[in-house]
């Protein structure tokens, strides 16, 4: 376990649950995602994560994160939609496998592919099994996913459940970018009560009681991102999104 993970795990352990602020690299440059990872750490994010479903050079890449880094503090975690996604900036990468894709280079192929560039630049793997619910978006097109139905739940307890007997670490439920509604409640509390792993769930969160709602259901982290691209104030989002996962924390205490 790196220092990354320890940092994670320690948080969640120290706060109940932590928010993840998501960056698009196709959407963003240098300048301004500077500008909005510095207001997501001020805000109270955990770490950055940046990357995307679609195509975007390595040389890109290379240059957001070196702004991110010089403005903020917190890990920077990669979540890479391909093999090109990989830069040497980084303090991480999400190492995840998408469970229910049809194509296995989304499984295992892909993660051949980039494993020597990831110890080439001695950048810390975070093993994580990726299931895309619902309505998928992007990630769960370009990634030629089975979405799990919402209507579901036990289906995507089963794919957690494998992903942590096969020794990954972290399990992330992904409703999609810009998803018009965040992963059920009772999919998150299914989950969670299959795995012992930490369970991070992403899409469609816009609100302080989107993310109560999850939290209260079991998740561990949640990642918001369309919601931080449109918003006016980053810092003001992220602030009402954790008093969402706080007020959520409050009611497991009671």
């Amino acid at each position: 376990m790196g220092h990354v993970e320890k940092y994670l795990l320690e948080k969640i352990k120290h706060e109940g649950a932590i928010h993840l602020t998501l960056i698009d690299p196709d959407k963003e440059s240098p300048d301004s995602v500077a500008k909005v990872a510095r207001e997501a750490e001020t805000g109270g994010t955990a770490a950055i994560m940046i990357g995307g479903s679609t195509a975007t050079s390595a040389l890109h890449m290379d240059a957001l994160i070196t702004a991110i880094k010089k403005v903020t503090k917190i890990p920077v975690i990669i979540f890479p939609g391909n093999v090109f996604s990989v830069s040497q900036h980084a303090d991480a990468i999400w190492f995840m496998s998408l469970l229910n894709s049809f194509n296995p280079y989304f499984i295992t192929e892909a993660q051949a592919l980039g494993a020597p560039l990831i110890k080439k630049y001695n950048l810390e793997p975070l093993p994580m099994g990726y299931i895309i619910v619902g309505e998928g978006g992007t990630a769960g097109y370009i990634g030629q996913a089975h979405p799990i139905p919402y209507n579901r739940p036990e289906i995507a307890a089963l794919y957690a459940l494998a992903a942590q007997y096969l020794g990954m670490r972290f399990v992330y439920l992904e409703a999609g970018s810009g998803a018009q509604h965040p992963v059920p409640p009772q999919m998150v509390a299914k989950v969670r009560h299959l795995i012992d792993i930490t369970m991070v769930v992403g899409g469609g969160i816009r609100t302080g009681t989107d993310a109560a709602k999850l939290v209260e259901a079991g998740a561990d982290a949640l990642v918001t991102g369309t919601v931080i691209e449109k918003t006016v104030s980053v810092t003001e989002k992220i602030s009402e999104i954790r008093k969402g996962i706080r007020t959520a924390l409050n009611k497991r205490v009671r």
